[in-house]
């Protein structure tokens, strides 16, 4: 039977530490790195090392992809720091076991607003809309029922961290227009970036002047309710210098009342070449967020009147407002044939207005540094690759609760410091026994530590405590990689996963308190095989995994306006299918270079308890069981296209764990059409749920819908058109 926990206090926390504290990082880390530059760039020879780790070249093949199948349409050369996207997606398809690539262009001629519209089409990923750019992402389980942000998923933008110290994060720092490509890392496959938790991890890449389309570009957009859009990016390159930066500024009612957000977004990254070994790139963020929250309604009133807001929503005004700041280096040295040292270093200015039960402010800073070396050699004759790294991040900050007087600060309830570090280091070597099978192995050592310290102090809360907990553990992983023809792999890997619960699940609010309430960490073991490939005019990518999982971390709803509360339940089993297929069903038809395709994505969840002494053999809730997508396509080059989509869950998620109480099933249907013109103009249309279906898109889990509040549900948007044109010069 689960280990029940109190009431969650709310959103996830967040860390602040002092100037003094991230400047000495900063500069810690730049003092030891530039040395390594100088020494470098006296041996630098004049000619182009441009070996990618995992001894991917720029005429590897490119086939094996997440599908439907991307199109690069630049040969842009990259660098040392930001490789181009063919060599990018070559080296992760080096990778033993299941993995997932986006070329943003695949989603540049779309109307691409949140992480769902870059993600929609990768197998193995559950995603799905709440409101504005707030997701319910996971990945073979991972954070099933959580019922806000991130869990179980690192979350990456150019192999930096975004998530915080404590492991939480959400999306509110990826603008999908300013990405390059998106990495897919299922579970333990995440090793080669220091990444195993049960998730995984997505790297967002960003573009730099050496691989953008073009150096400048304009987009604007709108549509349904009430949505407005424009971006401008730039870049250029001086000699050895080169800078991008791009900005986005988004402004949409939403579908609900009560809903209207406003994003201001800012990504810009500066290169300079020392010389052709030796790259340093710094990237500045700026992220402003203001976001009005609808609520959760009942199933009948999500279903019957999706466009309120729930009643708590409006009384106290909630809302989630942020403002971001991020600073981080990457350094890339070549320091051989085939062998390359990655330096990363960051820091995270966080500050979060969220008036909901309560009004909660924090104020936070997270910091990190992670070195990572890549080489290729032989041993005994054999091909062998090597991965090692080390990530060093941690995070403070001061969390301040007030009573929620519509929507405006009452009496203070609160007054905390929450703090988090982590070190760890990891191992990933793959040895060529043949020159087609690849035996893979590795590990990571982990050390985190969360600490919490109430002030005490006031009427509400009088008596000041200190609470802390330490997690620690080695996850190994060995697998083998198979490529019998160019462009076809199979794959069997075994990885152990470790998910360490972060502040939102520690601090649970019992009566009108928080309390530091103790976890255990969420420990399983992954079995996954698969494979993936193009031949001639068929492309798939398909896995089967089961994890065997203890402690897994689990929420239920305590009421409609006050976030999930966690418990660690016993053992569970999380199986699946992942699998992706695409062809093309005829090539000219009409005009010579022009294809009808048709692209299925099918994700099948089979998620219990086992043997549990409340729950028995019952399904976790929060996931369907079986979610469909159909894409077809016709198209002439890249000029233009026109798809339809069909987006199929036949039977809702279990929405209590007692399994009395299901979501219903749905089918939307969408139009996209695309045309470019000359001179780098596009234009584009994207209409979604065309039989304006009225359907649930996620909601929150209870324990058993017979006796808990069940005004868990989110409504789906209705039917929706947004128009956009680029302008690339």
């Amino acid at each position: 039977m689960p280990r029940a926990a109190p009431p969650c206090p709310g959103p996830t926390s967040r860390y602040r530490a002092s100037h003094a504290v991230s400047a000495a990082l900063t500069a810690a880390s730049l003092a030891w790195t530039f040395p390594l530059l100088a020494q470098t760039a006296d041996r630098a020879t004049d000619g182009p090392a441009d070996s990618a780790p995992g001894g991917a070249t720029d005429g590897a093949p490119d086939g094996t992809v997440t599908l439907p199948t991307a199109t690069v349409t630049a040969a842009a050369p990259g660098s040392p720091t930001v490789p181009a996207v063919v060599r990018q997606r070559a080296t992760l398809f080096g990778t033993v076991g299941s993995v997932g690539f986006v070329d943003a262009q695949s989603h540049a001629d779309s109307y691409a607003s949140n992480v769902r519209d870059v993600l929609k089409d990768t197998p193995g990923v559950y995603v799905q809309e709440r409101y504005g750019q707030e997701l319910r992402l996971s990945i073979r389980g991972s954070g099933i029922a959580r019922g806000y942000h991130v869990r179980g998923i690192d979350v990456l933008q150019d192999g930096v961290p975004t998530n915080f110290a404590d492991g939480s994060g959400d999306f509110y720092q990826i603008d999908p227009l300013a990405l390059q490509a998106t990495e897919v890392y299922k579970g333990g496959n995440g090793l080669a970036y220091g990444s195993t938790t049960l998730g995984g991890a997505i790297n967002f890449t960003t573009p730099t002047a050496l691989t953008a389309p073009a150096p400048n570009q304009l987009r604007l957009e709108g549509g349904s309710f009430g949505t407005a859009r424009a971006s401008a990016q730039v870049s250029r390159q001086f000699g050895a210098f080169d800078f991008l930066a791009n900005l986005s500024v988004n402004r949409a009612d939403g579908y609900r009342e009560h809903q209207r957000g406003q994003y201001q977004q800012f990504n810009a990254n500066f290169g300079y070449r020392l010389s052709p070994d030796v790259e340093t790139r710094f990237y500045l963020g700026v992220y402003v967020v203001d976001q009005d929250l609808p609520g959760t309604l009942s199933l009948a009133d999500a279903l019957n009147q999706p466009r309120r807001a729930s009643a708590g929503a409006l009384a106290l005004d909630q809302a989630r407002d942020t403002r971001t700041e991020r600073l981080a280096n990457v350094t890339t040295i070549r320091l051989g044939e085939g062998q390359q040292l990655d330096l990363r270093s960051w820091v995270i200015h966080k500050d979060l207005h969220h008036p909901i039960f309560q009004v909660i402010d924090q104020d936070s800073w997270t910091y990190g540094f992670a070195p990572r070396y890549t080489g290729r050699g032989s041993v005994g004759g054999m091909r062998n690759e090597l991965i090692v790294g080390g990530r060093f991040f941690g995070g403070t900050g001061d969390s301040r609760h007030y009573l929620n007087q519509g929507g405006s600060r009452g009496a203070q309830t609160l007054n905390a410091r929450q703090q988090a570090a982590n070190y760890e280091a990891y191992l990933e070597n793959r040895l060529y026994l043949l020159p087609t099978v690849a035996l893979m192995a590795g590990a990571k050592a982990y050390r985190a530590e969360r600490r919490y310290t109430d002030h005490g102090g006031l009427a509400a809360n009088p008596v000041a405590k200190s609470d802390r907990d330490t997690f620690s553990g080695i996850n190994p992983k060995i697998g083998v990689l198979w490529e019998p023809a160019p462009e076809v792999q199979a794959f069997v890997d075994i990885t152990r996963s470790a998910d360490v619960p972060d502040f939102s699940d520690l601090l649970q609010t019992i009566g009108s308190a928080q309390r530091f309430v103790p976890l255990a960490v969420q420990r399983g073991w992954t079995l996954e095989i698969g494979t993936r490939g193009r031949r001639e005019r068929f492309g798939w990518d398909v896995a089967a995994y089961r994890s065997l999982v203890r402690d897994q971390m689990l929420q239920f709803a305590t009421g409609p306006d006050i976030p999930a509360s966690t418990f660690n339940a016993g053992r569970t089993t999380l199986q699946g299918v992942e699998l992706g297929v695409d062809a093309d069903l005829l090539r000219g038809v009409l005009t010579p270079g022009d294809r009808l395709n048709v692209a299925q994505l099918w994700n099948y969840s089979d998620f219990r308890f086992h043997n549990d002494r409340r729950y028995g053999n019952n399904r976790i809730a929060g996931v369907p069981e079986h979610v469909l997508r159909t894409t077809l396509t016709y198209g002439v080059g890249e000029r233009w296209r026109i798809a339809g989509t069909l987006d199929w869950v036949p039977s809702g998620a279990w929405v209590d764990y007692a399994n009395t109480m299901r979501a219903p099933g749905y089918a939307l249907f969408g139009l996209h059409a695309s045309y470019r013109f000359g001179g780098g103009v596009t234009l584009f249309v994207d209409a979604r749920n065309l039989g304006d279906k009225r359907y649930v898109s996620d909601f929150g889990t209870v324990a058993d819908a017979r006796s808990a509040n069940t005004a868990v549900f989110y409504p789906g948007s209705g039917r929706a058109i947004y128009a956009g044109l680029q302008y690339r010069f």
